[in-house]
């Protein structure tokens, strides 16, 4: 059981009953900025959270597609997400296989290095831009404050602002290490 994977989903079910291609795209869209997951693992949980009662699936006949199946989260579900919240949760670690890249630089590919780092650099512009504009959705015209104040739930709101930080920090980071790459092989 991937128990991280199970209380991101059951956070994101906190908007309301969605199918396992809704989860899967919206997951993308609102929790990518701090879970990473594929649609077959988000498939194999929401069958494991539903055969432990957290979940309820409810099937939904449809016209000239398959059936589908509408998730909805049980008073275990709400229960398991409350006891969640209530535990320290361990610290954050990082696991990059660029930054392994860039700490053998001196002894490895160098220009192989500086394209991984392009490559993340621009990464991080695009997922900057999506995140901007689900952020513009989210306020839709309104002043961060009238929304913070306004809205029915802001963890959505907080956790895309912490994807925002990080992925500016990502681009500040990448441009700084190509800068140092190209001063060494310039001189």
């Amino acid at each position: 059981m991937s128990t991280g994977l199970r209380h991101a989903l059951l956070a994101t079910l906190l908007e309301g009953e969605a199918s396992g291609y809704d989860l899967a795209k919206g997951f993308d869209a609102s929790v990518a900025n701090f879970w990473a997951a594929t649609p077959q693992q988000l498939y194999r949980e929401l069958d494991r959270m539903a055969a432990d009662g957290l979940l309820q699936a409810r099937l939904v006949h449809q016209e000239r597609r398959p059936d589908k199946r509408l998730f909805s989260l049980t008073e275990a579900g709400r229960a398991a997400l409350r006891e969640f919240t209530a535990n320290t949760p361990r610290p954050g670690v990082i696991r990059d296989e660029l930054l392994v890249q860039v700490q053998a630089v001196d002894a490895g590919d160098e220009p192989a290095v500086r394209r991984a780092l392009e490559e993340r650099l621009t990464r991080a512009k695009d997922k900057i831009a999506r995140y901007e504009r689900l952020r513009a959705r989210l306020l839709d015209g309104r002043f961060e404050d009238d929304y913070l104040a306004e809205a029915e739930r802001v963890g959505p709101y907080l956790t895309l602002m912490r994807g925002l930080s990080f992925e500016h920090e990502n681009l500040r980071w990448c441009e700084q290490a190509l800068k140092v790459l190209e001063r060494r092989s310039a001189s």
